[in-house]
Order: structure tokens, then sequence, then C-alpha cells
């Protein structure tokens, strides 16, 4: 008996829906991190919920919506058993997380996670980046974007409904962010947002035939794009987890927007020029980017999860990245729900590349300088120069500011390491990183050396210096215990310093970013005049 149009019709989307994985398309390396990745989020899905455990763990089993949405991506292009119906569960959740109230600061943003208060109670306030997070509507809308672009055959048309609509309405919620208003912080130059922001605003845009949507995220695009190729170089630069998320956005300008879009034009020359300077700053040896870091979640790539290291690893492969062999028992873990949307746009990033890009990056390249310069406005009041020094075994980078916010930006001191030096004891990577303290620095830096200046210091400033702990030299008590490196310093400061430890059990100062640290302190003496400095000698043991 012939089938009915409708049965067959019905077939035909089964048949559709149930096609062969997207991974096996992929390269080996961005498969092995798809794979792993995949497997770990596997293990704290809620199948009832449809959500993700919080993957930060002690969360007491509460969930979480943005890995969800990560997770649900990874479903899609794994596509095996009922990870369509899953995902689909999952855009459905989400989509009603999204909060829907045109009048508050948040509208359109989507919840931390599904068992929150209701943000804006009289019990439960709205503090911007803690109850709720503005970023949010950019790293959920582009997932949901790339699910669209990538996957849409095995959606359902209510599902790509829901999801247009919630792209149209994050959009909107997005125009409400104005730096400097309402204690939000998006600029043009707070890279890693303001990308997606712009690209979400011009995709969506073209899809639903709203031209003031589609202009709107061209015309924030040009204000990004203008500061980038002031000095081709992000404005938020050098960052192992921020540096990977403008990446990811510059890959979405490069692959999903047509060719009458500035975003199409830019993009891949913006993706070449941050390669070309992670290139110089990666060292293959340490398995580190040389510093400064204007935002780090630790002092060590090999002991934290950035979402550069996920880029290296479907690039280059996983043992030539930073990622230890179990990357969900590292400092920072959750980046790693990351890893299926780096694997899905691997491939076609490294096509942009040019010849030799990723290849240059698997073995040192031998001793040089880097030297660059970028710029982040309001809170830049003139550009940073960035000097970095890299040999085979020690590296020495630092830049020189003058801005309105001590800690940079972020207004984090935890975050912001204007100075670092890193080298191979043999056992690890050690480090040294200045903890600022000040609004502006000058620094020279060359073969060996570092000189810190504070031009608007005074007898009440402090040179703080963050060491890292040491396998051999559990105990220290000066530089001399500092383990495979001699530290001479000189200046005007007080020869005298203060130390301390940051311990997770213990010390008078505290563990940074899970890092435990040694502290050394200069002050400068009370009768002090002039300009106080700093300068540090090192020399490798040999």
């Amino acid at each position: 008996m012939w089938k009915s149009l409708s049965t067959l019709a019905l077939a035909g989307g089964l048949l559709q829906r149930c096609q062969a994985s997207y991974v096996t398309s992929m390269s080996l390396n961005a498969q092995q991190l798809f794979n792993e990745s995949m497997s770990w989020m596997d293990g704290w899905y809620d199948r009832d919920a449809g959500y993700l455990y919080d993957v930060d763990g002690g969360a007491a089993l509460r969930h979480e919506t943005r890995s969800s949405v990560w997770y649900a991506l990874g479903l899609l292009a794994r596509n095996r058993d009922s990870d369509v119906l899953e995902a689909e569960k999952i855009i459905t959740n989400v989509f009603g997380s999204q909060f829907t109230n045109v009048s508050q600061q948040w509208f359109a943003d989507y919840q931390v996670y599904p068992e929150q208060p209701m943000v804006g109670d009289a019990a439960y306030p709205p503090v911007i980046y803690n109850s709720w997070d503005p970023n949010w509507r950019g790293f959920i809308g582009t997932t949901l974007v790339m699910m669209m672009e990538e996957y849409s055959d095995l959606l359902s048309n209510a599902t790509q409904g829901l999801i247009l609509k919630s792209l149209a309405a994050a959009t909107v919620g997005d125009s409400y962010r104005v730096g400097g208003v309402d204690d939000d912080n998006l600029y043009p130059s707070y890279s890693n947002p303001a990308i997606m922001r712009a690209f979400v605003s011009g995709w969506t845009g073209r899809r639903i035939n709203d031209a003031n949507m589609t202009t709107s995220g061209e015309n924030y695009a040009k204000e990004i794009i203008d500061l980038f190729t002031r000095a081709n170089t992000l404005s938020e630069f050098n960052s192992g987890t921020y540096t990977g998320v403008s990446l990811f956005g510059l890959s979405l300008w490069s692959k999903y927007l047509p060719d009458d879009s500035i975003m199409s034009e830019y993009g891949p020359k913006m993706l070449q020029g941050t390669w070309s300077a992670v290139a110089q700053l990666w060292h293959p040896g340490m398995k580190n980017m040389a510093g400064p870091w204007d935002r780090a979640y630790g002092y060590d790539m090999n002991r934290y999860v950035s979402v550069m290291a996920l880029w290296f690893s479907a690039l280059i492969g996983k043992d030539k990245s930073s990622l230890i062999s179990k990357p969900q028992v590292m400092s920072h873990a959750a980046d790693y729900a990351w890893g299926p949307l780096i694997a899905v746009l691997a491939d076609f990033q490294a096509s942009l590349l040019p010849e030799g890009t990723l290849m240059n990056l698997t073995a040192f390249s031998g001793e040089h300088v880097f030297e660059a310069q970028a710029y982040y406005p309001p809170y830049d009041k003139v550009p940073r120069n960035i000097t970095t020094w890299l040999s085979q075994n020690l590296t020495i980078g630092a830049e020189s500011f003058d801005e309105t916010e001590v800690g940079g930006p972020s207004e984090s001191q935890e975050s912001f390491n204007p100075a670092v030096v890193q080298w191979t004891t043999g056992d690890d990577i050690a480090f040294i990183s200045l903890w600022p303290t000040e609004t502006a620095l000058d620094v020279d830096v060359s073969a060996g050396k570092l000189n810190l200046t504070y031009p608007n210091g005074n007898s009440s400033s402090v040179f703080t210096l963050v060491v890292s702990t040491f396998t051999k030299m559990r105990t220290l008590t000066g530089w001399d215990g500092v383990q495979g490196l001699d530290v001479n310093v000189s200046g005007n400061a007080n020869t005298s310093y203060s130390l301390s430890f940051g311990g997770e059990y213990g010390g008078s100062s505290s563990t940074i970013r899970d890092f435990e640290i040694w502290n050394f302190t200069y002050s400068m003496d009370d009768d002090f005049v002039g300009t106080p400095n700093l300068c540090l000698e090192l020399k490798l043991w040999e």
C-alpha cells in the first residue's frame, strides 16, 4: 500500500534528524577535544531537569544555564541516540529562563541557574555580574546562532521558532547596555562581549528582516574594528581566557555573515592579527602565553583551564596544549564546557590562518622580543605599551599604562597582571607577578631584567610581588629560596621587605585564583621624595 504524503514527510523528517554525526567530519584534534569534553559533561547532565548540574561543583546539585546551552550544541553535533531530543529539551528550558520585563535592565538576559529567585525581588536585588550577568546574552545568543547555522535540519520548526524569538529579545536587551550607565561596563573596547554583541545583532537583524537591528550590529562592529586596526591588537589584550572568547566571536563574524557585512570583511583580518600576537607570546616549551596579561584566571596555564588552551588543543593537539590529561581537575574547570563550540569552529578557523602559523606554535622559535600597543578607552588615558622578552627557559613581560582604575578596566587586582616573569624550574613553571596597586606604571623590559616605576607614586607606594610556590623548596625565608632563579632586587624602595604566605589552609595572605603564593612587598621610606622604582635582575641557575 502507498504511504500517505504526511507519513512520507514524517519519515523523511525522522531520517533527516537521524543523520550521521557531524563529529566525524572534524579533524582528529578537534574530535578529541569534542569527545572528551562531551564525555565529561555527559556525567553532569540531569536528564530529568534538562539542565547540566553546575560544573563548578560545590553547588549542592543546583543547575547552570550557560554550560547547558553549550552542551546542547554538542548534543546536536554528536546526534547519537536521543541527543537531539535532549538538546531541544534544554533549548526549551533555557528559552523559559529568559527575563521578559522590557522595563528592566536585565530584560532578555538568561537566568544564571534555574533555581534562583526572581531578580529584582526585594529579597534578591539585582546586582550586575552577580545575580544577573549581561554577558550571558552574548554567550548563549552566539551558541543559539551556531545551532541555527550548523544544525537547523535537526531541529523542529517549533524549536527554531523559539531560538529566533529568544535571539530577537536578547538583541533588544543587549541594546540597553551603555558603558558607564547603570554600572554597565560594555564599551567597544571590552573586546569579547562587544564582538559577540555586534555579531548577534547583525545576524539576527538579517534573519528576521529588522534593518535597524542589522545596522546597529554593523555600526557597533565598526567601533570595535577601529580600535583594533589602530595597532592590530584587541583592546582586551593577551588573556588566556578572553583572547580565546574573542577568537570565538571573530570566527562567527567570518563564517556566518554575508559579504556585505563589515564583520565578514574584517573578521578574518582580526583573527590573523590576533593569532600573530599569540604566536609570538605563546611559549611551546612552557605551554604558557608569556605576560603581561590583561585578565587572567591563574598564573600558569598548565594548572587552570583557559579557552586559549582549548584552541591550542583543537588546532595543534592536546599534548602540545596546556591541558593536562584530565582537564576537569584543573582550576577554573568550568570553561572546559567551551569544548564543543571550539571543536566545531576549529577547522574553519585554521583555514583562515596563514600557512605555517600552527606549525610555529609547536616549537619555540628562539629568543626574541615582542612589542605591541593596545588601547582600552575610557579606562586607558593613553595606549598601553607592551614589551615581552622570551628565551628558552625564562620570559619577562610588562606593560606601561596610565589608567583611571587600579586593576585595569576590570577593576580587578586579581586578574590584571601588568608585569610577569615565568621560568622553568625543572619540575614546573614558576612565576613572579606584580600585584597592581597604582593607576600608572612605566616599565623597561630587556634580557634578564625588569624595571618598574610608578610615575604618580609617593612615599606610600608599595611594590607587591606575587611569587609561586615550589616543589622542592616548600618554605621560603627570602629570595634565596626561590627555585631555579637568582633574583637581585635594586631601586629606591626600602631594601627590607615583608614576606607572607597565602595558603589554602593558612598563612597571613590569601590564595589568588586558587593558586597558593608567596607575597614579597617592598615599601618606600616614610620620608621618601621622588619616583618609586624597583628593578629585578634575573638569572637562571646554571
